[in-house]
C-alpha cells in the first residue's frame, strides 16, 4: 500500500495526504496544491499529543510547510522517522512509498 493511500494517514477520518502547503519563505507564494516540491525537513510536533508531523518543502524558489495530522501517535512517530530518510525526494515520489509492512 502506498503512503498516500494508507488508512492510518488520517485525522478523524479525513486523509492527511497531501498536506495543505503554507508559504514560509521565498520571493512569491505560488499557492501550490497536491504532491509538489521536494522534501527538505520533517519535524514531529513537540506539543502533546504528538499527532502532527510538519513537512517543509522547496518548490519554485520558495519554501512551504505542510502538516500531517494523524490519529495514531505511534504511526505518526513512525512516519516522521521514515520521512527523515527522504530529504531531497519529491513529494510525489514519497507518496509512492510502499507502506505494506505497517498494516
Amino acid at each position: 500500500m502506498k503512503l498516500r493511500e494508507h488508512p492510518l494517514l488520517s485525522y478523524r477520518g479525513i486523509p492527511s495526504w497531501p498536506p495543505v502547503w503554507l508559504w514560509t519563505a521565498g520571493q512569491e507564494d505560488k499557492k501550490p496544491k497536491g504532491e509538489v516540491g521536494t522534501l527538505s525537513e520533517v519535524r514531529l510536533s513537540l506539543i502533546e499529543p504528538p499527532n502532527k508531523c510538519f513537512l517543509l518543502i522547496d518548490h519554485e524558489e520558495a519554501v512551504y510547510m505542510g502538516c500531517l495530522l494523524i490519529n495514531d501517535l505511534a504511526f505518526c512517530a513512525q512516519i516522521a522517522q521514515l520521512l527523515q530518510g527522504y530529504y531531497g525526494y519529491s513529494i510525489r515520489d514519497i507518496g509512492d512509498i510502499d507502506l505494506s509492512r505497517t498494516l
